[in-house]
């Protein structure tokens, strides 16, 4: 393995801002803070975490799709909580950018989100 940081593969895809990386209380895991923007229609594709997503939405309404569980429709002001390894496909509904804050508890030597294909 090198020493390069680990990817987040959504950062192709849709824009990313890492606000805050740091190390937890909880040994072999990290607190990594991000916010993502949505373009209308937009979707982030089905991918995974390597731990806890705990999101809020800022602005817009997004459409989270959940392997295995009912879809949530998030406004602007709705909190979210995506257990570690869940399969989930966020999009953004409008009537503009979504915006979405979203605080990852997770492993830092795996990528911070990673696609993977759902039926």
């Amino acid at each position: 393995m090198s020493d390069a940081e680990p990817v987040d593969e959504l950062a192709t895809k849709l824009k990313r801002t890492e606000l805050q990386h740091q190390a937890s209380s909880i040994p072999g895991r990290d607190i990594v803070q991000v916010l993502t923007e949505i373009p209308v229609g937009v979707e982030s594709g089905w991918h995974t975490h390597p731990g806890e997503e705990i999101g809020y939405i800022l602005a817009g309404t997004v459409e989270m799709r959940i392997e295995g569980a009912p879809s949530l429709l998030l406004n602007a002001g709705d909190p979210f909580l995506m257990p570690p390894g869940t399969a989930h496909n966020a999009r953004d509904l409008g009537p503009g950018t979504g915006m979405m804050l979203s605080t990852y508890l997770v492993d830092p030597t795996q990528s911070l989100a990673t696609f993977v294909h759902v039926d």
